[in-house]
Parts: C-alpha cells; structure tokens; sequence
C-alpha cells in the first residue's frame, strides 16, 4: 500500500511575537525585541481552562500547548475522528522546568511538607501532550520527543508517519517550551551559549549566540483525502521528515555540517524528491558562530552554489528549544498562504567566513510556493529535517 498524504489544516502558535498564526505572522514581518530573553508578555491561560484551579496545577509549558491546540482545531473546522486513530504528539526540551524550580526553592525554604503533590504531574516532559490527549479525548498514541532543539520539529515528522503508514486518522503534533527560569538561564549563559547583546543575529558577522524565548506551536495534521472529503481548507502537506545524529559532541554541530547533510539528504528524498525540487529552506539559524556556520556550509555543500531562498525567523523569535521547529513549521506554512518569506531580522553584514547562501533580508520577498526545508539541529547531535509542502491549487 502506497503511502497516504498527510495535510496541515489547522495551525495553532503561541510566541512572543505573537499569540494566534496570524498575529503570529504579523510579528514576522515586525522588527524584533531587543533584551536577553523574549518572552510571551501577554498570554492569560485562563480561557483554555474550566477554572483557575486547573490553570494553576498546569506548568506554563502545557498551558502554551493547550492553547495552540485549541487554536489549531478551530481553524481546522468540524473535525469527527475515531478516538483511538487520533494521536497527540507534543515535543519539548525542559518541560515543567519552571515548576521544578519553584517547589525546589519550596522545599529548601519551608521544607519538604510544603512540596505541591501536583510537582511530579505538572514538571514531567510529557505533561503537555497528555493534557492534550485529555482535553480532546484523542485515545491514540500519545507521546513526547525530547530532542533538545529538534523536538519539535521531531515531532510534526513522527506525527506526520503515524498518518502515512495507516496508525492514525489525525494527529495533534508540535512543541512547548517555557524554560525562562533563572536556573536555566543561568546554566546557558555560564555556557556562553546565549547573546551577550541581546540582539539574535542569524548567519550574520557580529553574530554572538542566541535570544532564549518561550513559544509553543501546535498543527494538525490529518490523512488527506480525508481532510479534502469533509470540505478542509489544506494549508499544506507534510511531504517527508528525517532525523539523525551528528554522534560528535554535546553541544557543537559536526565539522562542515556533515549530519545536516545527511538529515536534509533523507528527508528530501523520503517526500520522493530531489535538491532541485527544493525552493526554500527555514533554517536553524540561532545566531551562534559554529551552528550558523555548518548549517551554511551544509547548504551549500548539499545544493551548490548560494541554494534555496533562507530565512531564520529566530532574528524576531528568540529560540525558543523544543518549541522552535513547531513555530518554524507554521511559519512556512504562513510563508506559503502569504506568498512572502519573512526576512531574516538582525541580519545585517554577512560573514566573510561562511559559505554564501542566499539569505532573505531586509524586506519579505515575494516567491512561488513549493517544496521547503524546515530545519532543526539540537545539542546532542540530535538533526530534524521537514519537508512541508504548499496547499492544492
């Protein structure tokens, strides 16, 4: 049996340039934050929840992801699916690390008895998913990728076979990450893995590492003939994805980006496509001085010449970790329903050292849609690749 098709017919995002796809989507084309952290100002969790009671026993983490699933599903329409072929797969990389947090200073200053028994079920990885899952009384698999950088992106790729091969109908598949809590700042700026000016500055030459931010994204995903007989407006298909490992170090890419490569080789060639089918590519691009550079050097080793039209929306963004690839997902797709691609915000002067690529800055640029790369590189070595297809004609 041939592979089904799988479609994107809802889009659900909570970030900090904006909450909602199109808003979203406006804080794209907006200039960008300034400030060592970007995070969500203005997300009030309280109508995604029966009462404030339950709002407070959810990390921010699943509440991000609860509302981006409720966001997707309303712009999905009517949606009637058996429970038990209805999946839920939300990625992330520190889950309920702000809960962590807290009930550890909690125990420290007022002793264990005051621990919350809610700590365990609130800071697990899969929390969200599971609130999900709940939510929706989706009874199909109902897991969490956690894969640093890469889970979201993961994620929407592990979804997205859950369709092709006949598991399941429909699948609510994406990221959620709020780590913005001072322990973990702490350990990535000790690291000297985040921007010491406060400015993301992807692929450019004064580039000094990455904003960190809070996001979530959330799509749905369904068998396509499936969506087109009940009537879905498609947004997109998720035509193929790959994941591999650099197997090289921690938190460094591979030298020339040779696990990139591979990630992207695979997955172009698991939507039955070639290089010269591919038109645009969302990078990584978190504006460190390695990643930046392999990820070009990958490009351009892979496509020759300057490639496909780049973007790295993590200029306005912030990287936001397990969350990044599922908001990069829905900006392609938003890419693809505008016919623009977003420029690369705080990219100004080019890197005489990086292999050349032909990067979007400045103004968004107007392009035909077709086949595009969604790209995500974890520390760990973990590589995510996505190839999202445009909507029917």
């Amino acid at each position: 049996m041939s592979p089904r098709r799988v479609a994107v017919t809802g889009i659900g995002v909570v970030a900090p340039c904006g909450i909602g796809a199109e808003v979203f989507w406006d804080g794209l084309l907006g200039p960008a934050r300034v400030g060592a952290e970007r995070p969500v100002l203005d997300f009030d969790p309280e109508p995604y929840f029966a009462n404030r009671k339950e709002s407070r026993r959810t990390d921010r983490f699943a509440q991000f992801a609860l509302a981006a699933a409720a966001m997707a599903l309303e712009e999905a329409g009517e949606l009637t699916v058996d429970p038990s072929r209805a999946g839920v797969i939300i990625g992330t990389g520190v889950g309920g690390i702000q809960t962590l947090e807290d009930q550890i200073r909690l125990n420290y200053e007022k002793g264990p008895d005051r621990v919350s028994p809610f700590l365990v079920p609130m800071m697990m990885g899969n929390a969200a998913a599971a609130a999900v899952s709940m939510r929706y009384g989706w009874q199909g698999p109902c897991e969490t990728t956690v894969t640093a950088c890469a889970a979201g992106t993961h994620s929407i790729g592990n979804a997205a076979r859950l369709i092709r091969d006949g598991r399941c109908d429909a699948v609510l598949a994406g990221g959620s990450e709020t780590g913005l809590t001072p322990t973990a700042t702490a350990g990535f700026r000790n690291m000297t893995a985040l921007s010491t000016s406060g400015h993301s500055r992807p692929f450019d030459v004064r580039r000094d590492g990455f904003v960190m931010a809070e996001a979530a994204g959330v799509l749905v995903l369904e068998e396509w003939d499936t969506a087109l007989a009940r009537g879905a407006t498609i947004i997109g298909e998720i035509m193929g994805s790959a994941s591999t490992a650099d197997a090289h170090h921690i938190t460094a890419p591979a030298p020339g980006g040779a696990g990139a490569i591979t990630c992207m080789e695979l997955a172009i060639a698991d939507a039955g496509l070639t290089t010269a089918d591919i038109v645009h590519i969302n990078a990584h691009g978190t504006s460190t001085p390695k990643n930046d550079l392999a990820e070009a050097e990958a490009v351009t080793k892979l496509f020759g010449g300057t490639g496909p039209l780049m973007t790295s929306t993590k200029g306005v963004t912030g990287h936001a970790l397990g969350a990044a690839g599922a908001i990069e997902a829905a900006a392609v797709l938003l890419s693809m329903r505008h016919r623009l691609i977003p420029p690369t915000a705080g990219h100004e002067e080019p890197d005489p050292e990086m292999a050349p690529i032909d990067l979007v800055v400045g103004e968004p640029r107007p392009w035909e849609p077709g086949p595009s790369l969604s790209n995500s590189f974890g520390f760990g070595g973990h590589n995510g690749t996505l190839v999202i297809g445009p909507p029917p004609a």
